[in-house]
């Protein structure tokens, strides 16, 4: 069957096929369309999306919607209803089509059929396509007439399609307007027909007049027509409208409030609430005090549990924003009335203890967000009421396994963490009880409990160590069975432990642990647990786990990966007993994890695969590498002061070439390459960060740090040695008042703290070199060693996954044959590309814009005639910023190639995310140019070069009568 490779072609996941692939592929499911089988044109159709996920370009995807735009003329009404249904899923690939003439041409020719289902069908159609081709006169035409049709499936298919072109097209939506209007008040239209055409409406904000009569029709129509569907219609097309128009919000709010107070009807205050919920979220800033007191009001009053949740829902969402303090703080010029005396306060105090769980749920978020965020002087007893109330619902829904409870207890968590940040003297308190309901909660609350302890023992580690024997206790007895929560269960209370611990686990608290693996631990629970003890600075005990990991995989990539972690974890571990002072310790120390990081980097080499090439973990891995040998080699560079001491004549000639650092003998030359080493460092941290645009923050924290050890080492080899009396301190005098987010960070801002005084304090009291400075550097080097790296999750994880795309054209045959141009014109080089996505796109950061960067050299010159050329045109070094939209873009690069040669072009994309930074990660695609000499300019040289030759050739006395006696024919 023709289709079975085309099928299997699309089945595959991933990218990366040739072009001849794909259209070998169309090719395939061109047979399909052109079959005589109904079966097989309808598969052929439905496979199309499949084939625009695979390959996203325009000049596939124009193709492809022009055989489906000829099924769609010249099949039945079964085969334009799937077209129909690709063209919408293909929304996104529309405007890549490149004959739209052409295309609505071919599918604008059914609308003159007799048959109303073909009608509708095409009306939908040109509905689906309102996004490229929203000015189209002969469309607007024909959804205007068919909104008389007497069929009523016709009209329902003009209402969505003038539905589609109102949202896109000015000109449709203030022509439509009026019609819509008759039709609504016509005593004719059905009822039923009426609820149809008021959800128009809400696309009728294009402007300020147009806005304003959609707004007045709809208030006649909610006065004039009570019945409740209609009033639902209305009033969320009046939601929906006032979202859009933005300067009408107020008076929405006001009509909203009205109807939730003051209409029986539970439908109309439910489509009310969820209105208001909208609109909270939309503009929470336009939501005064007298709305929120209104909503507080009408929950306090309402006797049905299901309103009253919906109701503490839009307050939740209003108390995490400046809603909340425009309710405390009206800015009226009044007195204020004391938090706890008001409405809300007395609603949430209520709800806190209610008997449904959601309702309480919502009560403790919107208390704890009014006691973080509006502080007075009576706060403490709201903090206490507080507390009190998210202490009752854990109590509560810790011994409930249910989704609805355990949804609760996550959410009265994340209130108590976001409590316990702002208010730290409540955590102690908060700790204990929250070790107490770990031995009698159940499994699935344990874990979401855990990770709750992880998140306040990272904010507060000094609750750590007071944690650790309850945690120890309970870990003992966590486990009995082999189940997926207990499982989880096991790696949750190890994070715990392994916050606690702060990187120091006792020998007791290891055995404790592997007993448990080793009971009812499997092997991907070990795993998780290892990955942990790395992330938190327990390399000892992460090397033993990925020790008995690596022969329980089945596939020589994972053991190869999980070899590499031991190695660097035992790496690691070598720099974990350096002692100050001890610098040959030091020194063998970094010898020995050196030697693991390239067993390491080796087994890391191996477990890459072209799907999983691991360049983030090599590249982070290298750079450790060489930061260990720059400090190996600097403690040495501190050493050589002992063995080779300035010569005695060291400031004569320091006197004489007026240079201070001859003063220091070698070793300022020593200090000087290390100096540059660093910087050097310092800015490959750079650029891995800048290529890490799929990392979380605290990765990119991460790397970061390491940067900065790589700056604060050359600054202090500048301070101390090269040029002490220009070196400034300002620059890092904020270290200390940062906002740490881990331990690792917060020892690591400890230790740059730490020796920039020491460095500040002696750089004044002693001239350069010393043996104080070579010690204080020495030490420095060893308090950096001494923090135990921290491989964080982007290491072993990635949960987000982006990358681009790119299709040059003109594109060469063959990928060795360079692209003919002639060198007195111009190269028009497009570049096309698609924006891919994983899973989860957008989870840490979005692509605002492309940097595309496109470049020239030229490779190789060949013969012609020298010119003299302009520089300008000899390079070409070009940058544009393009918006990709649904996840594409195309620009064009005007290119000169005026020396003769092959040329090499150099197309560079990186990424802009949403704050304006910029992001390398390619990639980087290179297509090679031959510039020609222009065949007219070569027959004139030719021509040339004949004469000359022939006029050599001539005698030299030939010339002289035949001069003569041409000048004798005008004497």
């Amino acid at each position: 069957m023709s289709l079975s490779t085309a099928r299997s072609f699309l089945s595959e996941a991933g990218y990366g096929e040739q072009e001849l692939d794909a259209n070998s592929a169309l090719m395939e499911l061109d047979k399909g369309l052109r079959s005589g089988k109904l079966g097989e044109q309808c598969e052929a159709v439905v496979l199309f999306p499949k084939l625009f996920q695979k390959y996203p370009f325009p000049i596939l995807i124009n193709s492809a919607f022009l055989k489906l735009a000829d099924i769609f003329r010249l099949g039945n009404n079964f085969l334009r209803l799937c077209v129909l249904k690709v063209t919408q899923q293909s929304e996104k690939h529309l405007e890549k089509i490149l004959n739209v003439d052409e295309f609505v041409k071919r599918v604008f020719s059914v609308i003159h059929s007799n048959d109303p289902v073909a009608r509708a069908i095409t009306l939908r159609m040109l509905g689906s396509l309102a996004t490229i081709i929203p000015e189209r006169k002969n469309a607007h035409h024909s959804v205007h007439q068919s909104l008389d049709s007497h069929d009523n499936v016709e009209v329902e298919a003009a209402i969505f399609a003038s539905a589609c072109f109102s949202a896109q097209s000015k000109d449709f939506a203030a022509g439509i307007c009026n019609k819509i209007s008759e039709m609504i008040q016509g005593l004719d239209t059905p009822v039923d027909l009426k609820l149809k055409l008021i959800p128009m409406l809400q696309h009728m904000h294009h402007n300020a007049s147009l806005a304003s009569s959609s707004r007045e029709l709809l208030q006649q129509l909610v006065t004039s027509y009570p019945s409740t569907p209609m009033v639902i219609v209305t009033l969320h097309t009046f939601t929906q409208l006032a979202a859009s128009s933005l300067i009408d919000i107020p008076k929405q709010l006001q009509l909203l409030l009205q109807y939730l107070k003051e209409d029986p009807r539970k439908a109309v205050k439910r489509l009310a609430i969820q209105d208001l919920k909208l609109l909270a979220k939309k503009a929470p800033h336009l939501w005064n005090r007298e709305n929120t007191q209104t909503l507080c009001e009408c929950a306090l009053s309402s006797p049905y549990n299901s309103l009253k949740l919906g109701m503490l829902s839009v307050l939740s969402t209003l108390s995490g924003t400046i809603a909340i303090k425009q309710y405390f703080h009206p800015g009226t010029g009044g007195a204020s009335a004391p938090p706890r005396l008001t409405d809300l306060v007395k609603l949430v105090q209520e709800c806190c203890y209610h008997s449904n769980l959601a309702v309480a749920a919502h009560g403790v978020t919107v208390l704890a967000n009014i006691a973080i965020s509006c502080p007075e002087k009576d706060m403490m007893q709201l903090e206490q009421d507080t507390v009190m109330g998210l202490e009752s619902l854990l109590v509560l829904c810790s011994q409930d396994d249910s989704p609805r409870a355990q949804a609760t207890l996550k959410t009265a968590l994340t209130s108590l963490v976001q409590l316990l940040k702002s208010r730290p003297h409540l955590s102690q308190s908060a700790v204990e009880f929250l070790l107490c309901q770990l031995h009698l909660a159940h499994d699935p609350s344990r874990v979401l409990m855990c990770h709750a302890l992880a998140a306040i023992a990272t904010q507060l580690p000094v609750l750590g160590e007071g944690m650790l024997g309850d945690l120890v206790d309970l870990y003992r007895v966590a486990s009995h069975s082999s189940t997926d929560k207990q499982q989880e269960l096991l790696v949750s209370l190890a994070t715990v432990v392994f916050v606690a611990s702060q990187s120091c686990l006792s020998a007791e608290v290891k055995t404790v642990i592997k007993q448990q693996l080793e009971n009812v631990a499997n092997g991907w629970t070990v795993y998780c647990i290892a990955r942990q003890a790395s992330r938190m600075g327990c390399h000892e005990f992460s090397s033993e786990l990925y020790q008995s990991l690596r022969t329980r995989v089945a596939s020589e990539h994972f053991y190869f990966w999980l070899n590499s972690l031991k190695e660097f974890s035992q790496a690691e571990q070598c720099l974990n007993g350096l002692e100050d002072g001890d610098y040959s310790a030091a020194m063998t120390a970094i010898a020995e994890a050196l030697r693991s990081y390239q067993k390491g980097i080796a087994s890391l080499t191996a477990a890459s695969t072209p799907l999983s090439p691991l360049s983030y973990q090599c590249d982070f891995v290298k750079l450790r590498i060489d930061t260990l040998q720059g400090l190996s080699q600097l403690i040495c560079t501190c050493n050589s002061l002992k063995t080779s001491p300035p010569p005695a004549i060291a400031t004569t000639i320091a006197l004489t070439s007026g240079n201070e650092l001859q003063r220091c003998g070698r070793i300022a030359m020593q200090m000087r390459v290390s100096m540059d080493e660093f910087r050097s460092l310092a800015a490959r941290y750079a650029d891995l960060y800048q290529s890490s645009f799929d990392a979380d923050s605290a990765t990119l924290r991460n790397v970061e740090l390491q940067q900065q050890s790589c700056l604060l080492v050359s600054h202090v080899i500048e301070a101390l040695i090269l040029d002490p009396h220009s070196a400034s301190f300002q620059d890092y005098g904020t270290l200390g008042s940062v906002q740490t987010e881990s331990e690792y960070e917060r020892r690591m801002m400890s230790v740059f703290n730490h020796v920039l005084e020491e460095v500040e304090g002696l750089s004044r009291k002693h001239p350069p070199v010393s043996y104080l400075h070579t010690g204080c550097l020495c030490d420095a080097v060893i308090a950096l060693l001494k923090v135990p790296l921290s491989f964080q999750r982007y290491f072993f994880q990635k949960l987000q996954s982006t990358s681009i795309k790119l299709a040059l054209s003109p594109s060469p045959r063959t990928p060795t044959e360079p692209i003919p141009v002639q060198n007195n014109q111009q190269l028009t080089l497009k570049v096309e590309g698609v924006v891919q996505h994983g899973s989860t796109p957008g989870l840490f950061r979005k692509i605002q814009s492309v940097c595309l960067n496109v470049s020239s050299t030229l490779q190789s010159k060949t013969g012609g005639p020298e010119y003299k050329i302009p520089l300008d045109s000899n390079t070409n070094e070009i940058e544009q910023r393009v918006e990709p939209h649904n996840d594409y873009f195309s620009t064009q690069f005007l290119l000169n190639f005026s020396i003769l040669g092959s040329h090499t072009v150099n197309v560079e994309a990186s990424v802009v995310d949403e704050s304006g930074i910029e992001w390398k990660t390619g990639p980087k695609t290179t297509v090679s140019v031959k510039s020609l000499e222009d065949p007219y300019a070569q027959q004139l040289r030719h021509n040339q070069q004949q004469q000359q030759q022939a006029q050599q050739a001539r005698p030299e006395t030939a010339p002289a009568p035949q001069r003569s006696s041409v000048y004798a024919r005008f004497q």
